[in-house]
């Protein structure tokens, strides 16, 4: 009796699993293939854990001709597919689809080569970011793009959000580090994006690809580029009593022609719970500290801690502190490095916002994140990759209390909403997923939104690849704009199209 046969009497969901799963037994085996609820509940969701939804399936390939066979079976049946790397995602862009496969990448783990010569490193995309430059530390090399996260995120979802990290200011994000990418498109095809050499003939099509959000390819291997392990690399932290000037210190130091191989910035709030966290030994009495580092040689780094110095205490610093050895260097960095999970010890949860603003605004966000404090009622803890506007705002909140969840779904709308006002972005590193697909209004036109819609299908027509994170429509538009008048909740129906 064949699979039809057989699922007659089953609810159309089940029946439509069951067929699924007997179409993917031809191409994995039964180890490869999860499905009931407790096996699949782990992919429910990203590091966005407010938004939840288990997956029908799991496919878990571990070769390239299975994730070419998983997409080709999906692309026939008319099922959504979402890739997924270490889920370390903070915009719930591995967001599962109900009625679609999740295709994790966990297994695509292996290091192909590393080639010091031309400083570079060909990686599957499920290898951790860090792993990278552990392999690559015997060559006096190291992979320059490095999110909080680097530990555990995965250079194929680096590759999805165009991720970036501490030191992207001086050494670029994901995009300016790859070279080439190699994967498939949604009905099978492999495809290969960019080159191993300095050009690529035709158009740019990494640019497109990098930062996609796993919508218009699914990626196998990555070749990125290597960097040489600077001589030495020191840290100032720098202490402020009012964020508006260390906000201006920022500028200044931009201004002053600087480029630090790392400027962030943390608030009071953040500053005591990562103080508490890891002992960084950072000042509990200012309202802002910086951390400024220099790499290079020796006389580059001597040179550049001095000029940055100068400025800052022109631009008020209350105390300067520089790091005497490696140890303290890394103390310093590991408070910043570790202002998630600090979070997470003061709060039952948290919403990582990721928005962007030009340098000189960056203490009217902060002031005006103060206000949505009190008029939202809840906290935010703030740390900034500074030297390039990015905001990473951490509202905390309880997620068992639904209230609560709604009051931290405005405030975050409203610090994107604030932000594109000051001229900056809905998004710089963590991408759209779910939590900004309505904020992508406040940013963009229809035209504009239409232009997008069209990339999208020319490599997905049918729209299977991550289904429901592309473009919001004109009436999701429209039903953005009541919710922050009259402060209704939204839903997701595009993620029930099929």
């Amino acid at each position: 009796m064949n699979t039809a046969v057989e699922t007659a009497h089953l609810a159309p969901k089940k029946q439509r699993q069951l067929l699924v799963l007997a179409a993917l037994r031809n191409h994995l085996p039964e180890h490869a293939l999860l499905w009931h609820g407790e096996d699949t509940t782990p992919y429910e969701c990203d590091g966005l854990t407010a938004y939840r939804q288990r997956p029908m399936i799991v496919a878990l390939p571990e070769t390239e001709a299975q994730v070419a066979a998983v997409l080709r079976v999906c692309a026939e049946m008319q099922v959504p597919v979402v890739a997924r790397g270490a889920g370390t995602g903070l915009s719930g862009g591995a967001l599962p689809h109900a009625q679609g496969v999740t295709l994790s990448l966990a297994k695509f783990n292996r290091i192909v080569r590393i080639d010091p010569l031309r400083q570079i490193a060909v990686v599957q995309s499920g290898v951790r970011n860090l792993a990278i430059s552990e392999a690559a530390a015997q060559h006096g090399l190291y992979y320059a793009p490095d999110p909080s996260s680097q530990i555990a995120c995965t250079i194929g979802g680096n590759v999805a959000e165009n991720s970036g990290g501490v030191h992207c200011l001086k050494y670029g994000l994901t995009l300016h580090n790859v070279m080439q990418v190699k994967g498939f498109t949604v009905d099978g095809m492999p495809v290969t994006f960019g080159t191993e050499a300095l050009d690529t003939p035709g158009y740019d099509l990494m640019s497109v690809l990098v930062g996609s959000e796993g919508m218009l390819a699914v990626v196998t291997e990555v070749t990125v580029k290597l960097v040489p392990k600077p001589a030495l690399a020191r840290c100032i932290m720098a202490s402020f009593d009012d964020v508006r000037k260390a906000g201006d210190a920022v500028a200044a130091v931009i201004g002053a022609g600087i480029i630090p191989a790392g400027l962030e910035m943390m608030d009071k709030p953040m500053t005591a719970a990562v103080e508490d966290f890891v002992h960084a030994g950072y000042d509990l009495n200012a309202e802002a500290i910086l951390l400024c580092e220099s790499d290079g040689t020796a006389q580059e780094v001597e040179d550049e801690i001095q000029r940055m110095s100068d400025v800052l205490r022109a631009a008020g610093a209350t105390a300067i502190a520089v790091s005497k050895d490696e140890a303290e260097r890394l103390r310093f960095w590991s408070g910043r490095k570790n202002a998630f999970p600090a979070s997470g010890r003061i709060s039952p949860d948290y919403m990582c916002m990721d928005s962007t603003i030009p340098r000189k605004r960056l203490a009217d966000i902060l002031l005006a994140i103060a206000e949505m404090e009190k008029k939202y009622q809840l906290r935010c803890a703030n740390v900034f990759h500074a030297g390039d506007g990015n905001l990473h705002p951490l509202i905390l909140f309880d997620a068992n209390d639904p209230d609560q969840l709604h009051r931290c779904e405005l405030f975050g709308a409203d610090i994107l909403e604030t932000s594109v006002a000051m001229g900056g972005t809905v998004t710089g590193e963590h991408g759209v997923g779910v939590e900004k697909l309505n904020s992508m209004c406040v940013q963009f036109s229809p035209e504009e939104r239409e232009q997008m819609l069209g990339v999208k299908a020319a490599f997905d027509p049918s729209g299977l690849l991550n289904p429901g994170k592309c473009i919001p429509t004109l009436n999701r538009c429209a039903e953005y704009g009541k919710m922050l008048v009259r402060g209704g909740k939204l839903s997701f129906p595009e993620l029930e199209r099929f």
